[in-house]
């Protein structure tokens, strides 16, 4: 009999306990993300819950928090069940992989990921960071040249604007933009996706 009313007990006790958690989660549904949408978003657990088998946790969307700031009590609303929680950011979507950590998401690179997910021009970005290894925006955006069929179709362009070969009528036929394209990319650019970056 004792050990039935402890089961009950429990049962109980769990119970309260998941009930208190989908409440918290209620609390911050306005920051949920929904998934493949292209918004960036992180899965935010915690160390304590992971270690004890729960994966209770909530995909938030970045930009849906005004600041870093908001973005941690947002994170701490939703484990308010701890008193100290050690967030873990199991998963994540709609941002390079190389500003993604487990186990910490600082102000810098929050900003970040903010400025990235307002840019016309991510795919850009992306390759230029698969590229070069650089994250700096600012610096991606002095270095963006353009998207072209080929080197030889920026070579052309190049050409084009610097000699005005085709005021040189019949001569301009015998530019070898070939060649012109190995100097370009041997020398200042890089060919990335169709993506062209200078080597500023």
């Amino acid at each position: 009999m004792q050990d039935k009313n402890f089961q009950t007990e429990v049962s109980q006790e769990e119970k309260s306990y998941w009930t208190k958690l989908y409440a918290q989660k209620e609390k911050v549904m306005a920051y949920s993300a929904g998934l493949n949408d292209g918004s960036p978003a992180v899965y935010v657990g915690t160390y304590a819950k992971y270690n004890d088998g729960n994966l209770f946790g909530e995909w938030i969307d970045l930009k849906s928090c005004y600041d870093y700031e908001e973005f941690i009590e947002v994170c701490h609303q939703l484990h308010a069940d701890e008193e100290d929680p050690e967030l873990m950011f199991q998963d994540f979507e709609g941002f390079p992989s190389l500003w993604y950590s487990e186990s910490c998401m600082d102000e810098s690179t929050f900003d970040k990921i903010k400025e990235y997910a307002d840019m016309d021009d991510k795919e850009a970005f992306d390759a230029y960071v698969s590229s070069k290894g650089d994250d700096d925006i600012e610096r991606f955006r002095d270095c963006y040249m353009g998207k072209y069929e080929s080197k030889e179709d920026f070579a052309y362009k190049m050409a084009d604007e610097l000699f005005n070969l085709d005021e040189h009528g019949v001569i301009g036929l015998y530019f070898d933009y070939k060649a012109y394209a190995y100097d370009l990319f041997h020398e200042s650019y890089t060919f990335e996706d169709g993506y062209v970056f200078s080597d500023c």
